[in-house]
């Protein structure tokens, strides 16, 4: 079982930055790769980067490459996403997922197991 909780969320201008993130419980929380997700309203939830449990490895939707970041303190627990060069089009709530994968990244998301709670991201223009 792993448990996750969101942070960093907030209301930032566009050309703006913010830095989520999430913390796991639990002692394997480097057996699981991680992934963050968004959904705006009346959209489906969708990928936004994914990293593997040792944090070799990283994907990234189009849409975000070039702009976030994702990385992982295994020591810490916990996995992080910088933002930058937000635009309105980001405006959702963000999501922290786990699953155990190996050595492999992850963007599919219903392969997930663990997601946590979500946390708003605004971005005006």
């Amino acid at each position: 079982q792993v448990q996750l909780v969101e942070s960093g969320g907030g209301l930032v201008q566009a050309g703006g930055s913010l830095w989520l993130s999430c913390a796991a419980s639990g002692r394997s929380f480097s057996t699981y790769a991680m992934g963050w997700f968004r959904q705006a309203p009346g959209k489906e939830r969708e990928f936004v980067a994914a990293i593997s449990r040792g944090g070799s490895t990283t994907d990234y939707a189009d849409s975000v490459k070039g702009r976030f970041a994702i990385s992982r303190d295994n020591a810490k627990n916990t996995v992080y996403l910088q933002m930058n060069s937000l635009k309105p089009e980001d405006t959702a709530v963000y999501y922290c997922a786990a699953v155990w994968a190996g050595s492999k990244v992850v963007v599919t998301t219903t392969r997930y197991d663990y997601w946590g709670q979500g946390t708003q991201v605004t971005v005006s223009s």
